[in-house]
């Protein structure tokens, strides 16, 4: 029967998808949520299987209270990854708590209790993805940040989606009774698994090559460059790690992370993520040159993870392919100080430094 395996289905995907995007979060705490919030939506998604394919009708009571449980969780989860210290913890736990006195005693309150919750904290997860620059998500991996990112705002945009949809579902069986309720909650289903296969594989649009220092960086201040020779001095230490974060890069350098990436962007017209891939291209170039080391062996030890965002930083950087640049004249284009010179003209991209 088609609404059996969906529930389940669907929080199966939407587990894996996030697991995958959050790989590069390497914070205790935050895993711990991560992985409360994943297992409890598994869990959520086996028991609406099991209520509305097979009958079991006592796990009514529970399931609003679980549900009640899943938007504190993962806001607490992604809040935990951006600059903004989480106060005021035990306030999340008042949602559920709610839902739970109103299951025992007012149960005509209930799914108007889990509308406003669902659609209260999916606001205040997309205004998190809302607050701009890199510091959004400054405790998760710099490569995973926009995969990070992107995974808050499918969280946000799946609980209005359910808020809505469960909301209608209510209203619809308080007038024409349930008969149609297990096919209404497979069709729910089956657009929130299209909705995040689809969020899954859509391609990230490709960071394109920068413009001049003089077009990109107008307010850079000696503050600004105080503030870049800190954290260039920090990255040397760090940039060879993958899990690198903003937090970790800031705190490193004894700075508030919103200071750092403001600073990187407007001192060097670059992201975080871009300037450290600098410096980790850098490295890249001198090793290709002074050993007999391959790409793929290079690649790892400077800190990228995977071989296609090596190839599309090092193309970024130089203009080149790791195997063009082995193979240039060195007469013509070699790393010098804050910049590369290119066979094709001069383009200075950032804070390159020779180690």
């Amino acid at each position: 029967m088609l609404t059996i395996p969906l529930p389940f289905f669907a929080g199966l995907v939407f587990v894996l998808t996030l697991h995958l995007s959050l790989k590069g979060v390497a914070l205790p705490g935050t895993r711990k949520i991560f992985n409360v919030f994943l297992a409890l939506y598994a869990a959520q998604g086996i028991g609406i299987g099991l209520r509305f394919g097979y009958g079991v009708e006592s796990l009514v009571p529970l399931l609003p209270v679980t549900a009640a449980c899943m938007p504190p969780l993962a806001y607490l989860a992604f809040r935990s990854l951006t600059a903004m210290p989480v106060e005021r913890f035990w306030v999340h736990i008042l949602p559920p708590l709610a839902v739970a006195i109103s299951v025992a005693f007012a149960r005509q309150f209930v799914d108007l209790l889990l509308f406003l919750i669902f659609v209260g904290y999916s606001v205040a997860l997309w205004r998190i993805t809302r607050a701009g620059g890199d510091e959004v998500m400054a405790e998760a991996a710099l490569q995973r940040m926009r995969p990070a990112f992107r995974a808050a705002r499918l969280t946000a945009a799946l609980m209005l989606f359910f808020a809505v949809s469960d909301g209608a579902l209510a209203v619809y069986a308080e007038f024409y009774g349930n008969a149609e309720v297990p096919l209404a909650v497979s069709v729910m289903n089956l657009a929130a698994i299209v909705a995040v296969i689809a969020y899954y594989l859509w391609p990230e649009m490709p960071t394109s090559l920068p413009r001049s220092r003089e077009e990109r960086v107008p307010d850079a201040s000696p503050e600004d460059e105080a503030i870049l020779t800190l954290v260039s001095a920090a990255l040397e230490t760090l940039f060879a790690d993958e899990n690198l974060s903003l937090a970790r890069l800031a705190r490193k350098a004894s700075l508030p992370a919103r200071d750092v990436s403001a600073a990187i962007n407007r001192a060097s017209g670059l992201n975080v993520s871009q300037f450290v891939n600098n410096r980790r291209v850098a490295e890249a170039c001198r090793l290709l040159d002074e050993t007999g080391k391959s790409a793929t062996t290079i690649l790892f030890e400077v800190g990228f993870s995977t071989k296609s965002n090596f190839n599309r930083e090092f193309r970024r950087v130089t203009a080149k392919s790791p195997r063009q640049w082995k193979a240039r004249d060195r007469n013509t284009s070699a790393l010098s100080g804050y910049g590369v010179d290119l066979v094709a003209g001069t383009q200075q991209v950032g804070n390159i430094q020779q180690s």
